[in-house]
C-alpha cells in the first residue's frame, strides 16, 4: 500500500477537478470527483446538533446510497449561518449538478473551515460557471491537498482488493477538532470494485467504526464530519472479505495519518486496552487516556508519569475495573503494578523522545479490547487555535 505519495490516480471510472475559487486565499479550494455513472455509495456523518447544511443536504442525498459525484470546499465549513447557509449549499449543489448535466439529488456536498461565515457566494459562483464541459483529471494526490485546511500535509492511501485488479483509494483532511461521534474530519473513499449498496453500507460503517471512530485529536466533535465512499464497479465483482480487508487497511493508513499530523503534534500516541468485559468499555478507557491532557502533555515532555494513565483509567468510574488487576505499560515496559527502577524510567523516557508511543493497559475483567490513535498536546495547538480566524 503506498501512502502520502506523490503518484497515486483515481479507481477507474472516477475524475476529479481541482482549483482555487477565492474562498479564503490562493490555495486549491475546490474539490469535485466525478464518477461516469451512478453509483453505490455510503457515507457517516457528524453527531452534533450544530451540523451544517453540507452534513444535512448530503445526509437526504445519501437514503437511497447512490451518488454521482461529491464536491468539498475547505477554508469555509459554511455552519450556523441559517437559511443562508442551506441556500448556499443547495446552489453549490445545483451548480455542480447543471456543470455534470446529472440530477443534483446525485452530488454530495463537504465543507470544512471556519464556522460562522457564509460562503463568498460570488466567488463560488464564479467557480462553478469555470467548470470544465469534461472532466479528465485523475490526481488523486491533488484532491488530497484541495480539501487542506491546517493539515500540514496531504493524507492519501490505497489499495489493491486482494483476487482482483480493483482498488480503494482515500483521501482524508483533518487536524484539529477531531472526537469523531461516528466518522471523523471529511474523508472520501472511492472504489471501482462492484459492491451493492446495501452491502457498501454495512462494511463501511463497520470500518469506520474500528479507524476513524477511534482517532482523537482534542475531544472535540466538528460540526462538518463527513466519511463517504463511493463504488463505480468499474472493475467488476470482488470477494467481500477481501474488500474489507483493503478498506480497513486504508482507513487504518488514514487513521494514523490524521492523528499524526494533529495540530502542533510531535507524537503519534496509540493506547491499546484489552482483556475488558466488552469492546465499548475498551473503547471507553482508551479514548479516556488518550484524550487525557495530562497524559498527552506526558508524551510531549517524555515523561513515563504512568500515574497519570492511572488516573484516566479509573476516571471512567467502571465498578468492573479492579485497580489491583490493572497492568499499565508503556511500550513492551510494564510500570504497574510491579514498578520501574530509576534507570528504567530513564529508558522509558528516550522511547517516549520516539515519534511513536504505545500505552498499552489490561483490564483483566474480560476478553475483549479496542485501539485507539491520538498525539501530544503541545504549545503548537494553542498557538494555531488562538490565531484560528486572525
Amino acid at each position: 500500500m503506498s501512502e502520502v505519495s506523490n503518484n497515486i490516480s483515481l479507481p477507474l471510472g472516477f475524475h476529479s477537478y481541482v482549483a482555487n475559487i477565492g474562498v479564503k486565499d490562493d490555495s486549491q479550494d475546490f474539490t469535485l470527483v466525478e464518477a461516469d455513472s451512478l453509483c453505490s455509495s455510503a457515507g457517516v456523518f457528524t453527531q452534533s446538533r450544530f451540523a451544517g447544511p453540507s452534513v444535512t443536504v448530503s445526509q437526504t442525498h445519501l437514503k437511497d446510497l447512490s451518488a454521482r459525484a461529491i464536491v468539498v470546499i475547505s477554508k469555509n465549513a459554511n455552519v450556523a449561518n441559517g437559511p443562508d447557509g442551506l441556500s448556499d449549499a443547495l446552489e453549490v449543489v445545483q451548480g455542480v449538478a447543471k456543470a455534470l448535466n446529472c440530477d443534483p439529488h446525485d452530488v454530495l456536498i463537504a465543507s470544512t473551515g471556519v464556522i460562522g461565515r457564509r460562503y463568498p457566494i460570488e466567488r463560488i459562483r464564479t467557480g462553478l460557471a469555470a467548470i470544465p464541459a469534461a472532466i479528465t483529471g485523475n490526481d488523486a494526490v491533488a484532491v488530497a491537498q484541495g480539501i487542506m485546511t491546517t493539515d500540514t500535509v496531504h493524507k492519501i492511501a490505497e489499495a489493491t482488493i486482494a483476487g482482483s485488479s480493483a482498488r480503494i483509494v482515500g483521501v482524508a483532511k483533518g487536524v484539529g477538532m477531531i472526537e469523531p461521534n461516528m466518522a471523523t474530519l471529511i474523508t472520501m473513499m472511492f472504489t471501482d470494485a462492484d459492491v451493492s449498496k446495501e452491502k457498501l453500507d454495512v462494511i463501511f460503517r463497520r470500518v469506520i467504526n474500528k479507524t476513524f471512530n477511534c482517532v482523537s485529536i482534542d475531544t472535540d466533535t466538528s460540526t462538518s464530519d463527513t466519511a463517504t465512499i463511493m463504488a463505480s464497479g468499474a472493475s467488476g465483482a470482488v470477494d467481500d472479505m477481501a474488500f474489507e480487508n483493503a478498506l480497513y487497511e486504508v482507513a487504518l493508513s488514514l487513521t494514523k495519518q490524521v492523528a499524526r499530523d494533529g495540530e502542533g503534534a510531535e507524537t503519534l500516541i496509540e493506547v491499546c486496552v484489552d482483556s475488558a468485559t466488552t469492546d465499548e468499555q475498551a473503547k471507553r478507557v482508551a479514548k479516556a487516556i488518550v484524550n487525557s491532557p495530562l497524559v498527552k502533555t506526558a508524551v510531549h515532555g517524555a515523561d513515563p508519569n504512568w500515574g497519570r494513565v492511572a488516573m484516566a483509567v479509573g476516571k471512567c468510574n467502571d465498578t468492573n475495573i479492579n485497580q489491583d488487576d490493572v497492568v499499565i505499560r508503556f511500550g513492551a515496559q510494564e510500570v504497574y503494578p510491579h514498578p520501574v527502577s530509576e534507570s528504567g524510567l530513564a529508558q522509558l523516557s528516550e522511547y517516549m523522545k520516539g515519534s511513536d508511543v504505545l500505552i498499552h493497559v489490561s483490564l483483566n475483567n474480560g476478553t475483549s479490547s479496542a485501539t485507539v490513535w491520538g498525539c501530544d498536546l503541545t504549545d503548537g495547538y494553542v498557538r494555531i487555535n488562538a490565531d484560528y480566524t486572525t
